[in-house]
């Protein structure tokens, strides 16, 4: 046999076996993202939701941690919350699958009973290993509480504009959201940094089921959403680690402000304090709903 004929034999059977293997992975992914998304707990993601806000918030007792936080003036708009993690594994085969809930702030100032939501999918790429996300979804307007409401499924980016989310204190901060406004903000860490995760075209499902199982009885989203249902014990720690960073005391902290450049871990793009230089920075992608 030639080398060449040997060289073409070895391809076949190592395409073959590739082929085997990724399509081995991609079952494996898929299966576990089903386990995934049938196994929490509602009780389990409020916990879980309450420290990762927590994580992108500033600390109380160290008010110097807000010029690296989502700032004061974002949570004071928000309209709601929807905070959830987003596992990737596979190689040359993806899938992730992720869970989470949604909140509403009520007429009254105070918070909505929390609904279960999940993402999940398999595709094709070079992903090595796994890699663990967590998000935080600022709902700035009604309509964007509204499509998390209705049940079904929100798509990220498609429904509903989204842009990268302003980090810091002062006069950028309120310059950005008044001349760069969407319906909602994102925000993501990546190994405990911040970083510029694209959430474009992620569908974000209710889990009905999980809901069920928790409130006792089958329960829209547009109930728990609206305060139809009082909020639970297992949500405290979530409504308070709001409160807390909405009583931070940003006084005789510097002007700073910036976000995070798409596609980088720990990456800042300063904010102007001026309307004219406050469009996006490179790297600061708006999502356009109707391009979807």
């Amino acid at each position: 046999m030639s080398f060449l004929a040997k060289f073409q034999q070895v391809a076949k059977e190592t395409g073959v076996k590739a082929t085997a293997f990724g399509n081995q992975v991609a079952r494996e992914v898929q299966e576990g993202s089903q386990k995934t998304l049938t196994g929490f707990k509602l009780e389990n993601e409020c916990t879980k939701s309450a420290k990762i806000l927590q994580s992108f918030l500033a600390d109380p007792n160290h008010p110097e941690s807000a010029l690296n936080s989502i700032p004061r003036e974002v949570l004071a708009r928000a309209k709601g919350f929807a905070i959830f993690t987003v596992l990737k594994a596979g190689f040359v085969w993806s899938g992730k699958a992720g869970s989470g809930v949604v909140i509403a702030r009520l007429d009254d100032g105070t918070w909505s009973a929390p609904s279960c939501i999940a993402t999940g999918g398999v595709g094709f790429g070079l992903q090595i290993g796994a890699d663990l996300s967590e998000f935080v979804v600022v709902l700035n307007s009604s309509e964007a509480v509204a499509a998390f409401a209705k049940g079904g499924n929100v798509t990220i980016g498609g429904q509903l504009g989204a842009a990268a989310g302003p980090i810091g204190v002062g006069g950028a901060v309120n310059t950005a959201l008044s001349t760069r406004p969407a319906p909602m903000y994102t925000y993501s860490k990546s190994k405990g940094l911040f970083a510029g995760v694209s959430l474009e075209g992620t569908v974000l499902i209710e889990r009905k089921d999980a809901n069920e199982a928790f409130y006792g009885q089958a329960i829209p989203a547009v109930d728990l959403l609206s305060g139809k249902v009082p909020p639970p014990e297992a949500a405290s720690a979530l409504y308070e680690t709001i409160e807390a960073a909405e009583g931070i005391d940003e006084s005789g902290l510097p002007d700073q402000a910036y976000v995070v450049p798409d596609g980088t871990l720990g990456e800042q793009a300063p904010l102007s304090t001026s309307a004219t230089a406050a469009s996006p920075a490179k790297g600061d992608k708006l999502f356009d709903a109707g391009a979807h």
